[in-house]
């Protein structure tokens, strides 16, 4: 399946691959709920090289088109590109009707399907969302981690009873099944010591979105020193590409800004983010590349998303389509403390 598991080309060499994650906060936040158009995104990425495309989730506290409803259509209207959650929180739903709908999206899209999940950054909005949900917050990760093991007994067997301290069911017979057996690779986001483990126990891929590549080589080290099963190495990234750094950097700002209502000092001190110029952008994802980032999903800060999404494919990603070590060694690379 493209773009899941796959980190070598057909000469060996270690290739980068590049998701899109469609502007579905974006749009609702300036007023735009038209969702036929992301439909469109989704299949102008594909048409433009992209290895896969993305949906986020907040019902509550960033509202937006429901993620596996987009991808459903995203999945009818595209035939190459995987398919995937960035992230899903889990945790707000019952196993049994969330492995329900991930297997059929699974079947709908003949199995390029990746369910990435998350518990939800700690926040009082966050903390919002789950209360208005009747969900204990502090009860999610729990919740997150019986939610996995429960779907995977769904997506494997013919008949499935499950016993947990927040779910349990007798004897579910699920159908239709999903189009892999097994279900659905499932990626988990996360960051610190607890995250971490938790990747290298239950998940088959990790996207986290850590400001600086050395965070991520060093946590990258320990989820491979634990990992119980073959993990996909991911990265959630955003950009603000243009050819004057600090235009680039104004825009990163108002989009930031309007997308989480904090300031963008305190969203980029705990998030990858990229504003500058192309040649600058591929040499960046370069230094995360070499610190053992295999699938980059990128959300672009900006307010015209198709200009954006071709811009980045015309400029970024020939520059980062090349064999990684060429990458590192044809590109001049962006300091650790550059912000332009």
């Amino acid at each position: 399946m493209t773009g899941v598991t796959g980190t070598t080309g057909t000469t060996g060499t270690t290739e980068l691959r590049i998701g899109y994650l469609l502007p579905t906060r974006d749009r609702a936040v300036v007023g735009d709920h038209q969702v036929k158009p992301l439909v469109g995104q989704a299949r102008r990425a594909e048409e433009l090289g992209f290895d896969s495309v993305w949906a986020g989730d907040s019902p509550v506290t960033r509202p937006r088109a429901d993620a596996l409803m987009v991808l459903s259509a995203v999945a009818d209207a595209t035939e190459r590109v995987t398919l995937g959650t960035a992230v899903l929180l889990g945790a707000l739903r019952h196993p049994i009707l969330l492995a329900h709908q991930l297997a059929t999206l699974d079947r709908i899209s003949e199995g390029r399907l990746v369910a990435g999940m998350g518990g939800g950054f700690p926040t009082p909005a966050t903390e919002g969302q789950f209360a208005a949900l009747g969900i204990g917050f502090a009860s999610r990760m729990g919740r997150l981690e019986e939610a996995i093991a429960a779907m995977r007994l769904l997506w494997s067997e013919k008949t499935a009873s499950f016993e947990g301290k927040h779910f349990s069911f007798d004897d579910v017979t699920p159908a239709p099944g999903p189009a892999r057996p097994g279900g659905p690779p499932i990626w988990l986001a996360g960051s610190g010591t607890a995250a971490l483990r938790r990747v290298a126990r239950l998940a088959d891929g990790w996207l986290p979105y850590p400001p600086e590549p050395r965070i991520y080589e060093h946590e990258w080290a320990a989820v491979q020193g634990d990992a119980e099963r073959s993990v996909t190495p991911a990265l959630y990234a955003t950009f603000c590409l243009d050819d004057d750094p600090e235009r680039a950097r104004a825009r990163l700002r108002t989009s930031i800004e309007r997308y989480y209502n904090a300031p963008l000092e305190y969203i980029e001190s705990i998030q990858a983010m990229f504003a500058g110029t192309p040649r600058d952008a591929a040499a960046w994802l370069a230094r995360y590349a070499g610190a053992g980032a295999r699938h980059v999903v990128i959300r672009l800060a900006v307010d015209d998303h198709t200009g954006a999404l071709e811009e980045f494919a015309d400029r970024v990603l020939p520059l980062v389509r090349t064999t990684l070590p060429d990458v590192r060694t044809a590109l001049p690379l962006v300091h650790q403390g550059d912000r332009s």
